[in-house]
């Protein structure tokens, strides 16, 4: 004790960058403050290309009537009117939205986890993965994947095998993830939330 009364010109500039490294690691690699913040969402269901949304109303399909259409004749014999039918119109059947998987999130590890995952489609190539009623612990990095491990497999092995669909936009709420095309969904047939900072995952929905 007495060594550093002596000194303290040199042990208190020290113990400072001491602080200031805990505070870097804490916050800045680790992201512990994220652990005690919610990030909240609260999207409406996806809007494919077609132009149909999930949340849309039914398109009604316009019906064909018959038109009655009086053509003049010279004769001065009056003659009965001639009816002649309207052309039909053929429209392409409106997109509907229908539900190709879904699953329960279930909670990993110390970690929370609860609500729906869903993929929905619209007859094209294009599909999303929605979350409803959706929550899980918050933290630092955390991503979308879709892997080949069950959900309640090895935790180490839901990043061996896996398609990233992005950044998690808020650990609470509906949120909406794109599937790539080209996903074979027999395969990659688990939704995870991934920390790529410490390799371990919060929650995760096997999509049947």
């Amino acid at each position: 004790m007495s060594w550093i009364r002596r000194n303290l010109k040199i042990v208190l500039p020290v113990a400072a960058l001491a602080l200031v490294g805990v505070a870097v690691l804490a916050f800045g690699v680790f992201g512990v403050h994220t652990l005690f913040i919610d990030d909240k969402v609260d999207e409406d269901g996806p809007l494919f290309d077609s132009g149909v949304a999930a949340a849309a109303a039914p398109i009604e399909t316009p019906t064909t009537e018959l038109e009655v259409v009086e053509t003049p004749v010279a004769s001065p014999v009056a003659e009965a009117p001639v009816v002649t039918q309207a052309p039909v119109v053929t429209e392409a059947p409106a997109p509907q939205i229908v539900t190709l998987a879904q699953g329960t999130f279930i909670p990993r590890g110390r970690y929370s986890g609860e609500g729906t995952a869903v993929v929905l489609n619209d007859g094209s190539e294009q599909r999303f993965v929605r979350f409803e009623s959706f929550s899980t612990d918050n933290g630092p990095d955390l991503r979308v994947y879709l892997s080949a491990s069950d959900a309640n497999g090895d935790s180490g092995a839901f990043d061996d095998d896996f398609i990233d669909l992005g950044v998690l936009k808020g650990n609470i709420g509906d949120q909406n993830y794109e599937i790539p095309p080209d996903v074979d969904l027999s395969v990659y047939d688990t939704v995870v939330v991934w920390c790529v900072r410490f390799s371990t995952p919060f929650t995760a929905a096997d999509l049947a």
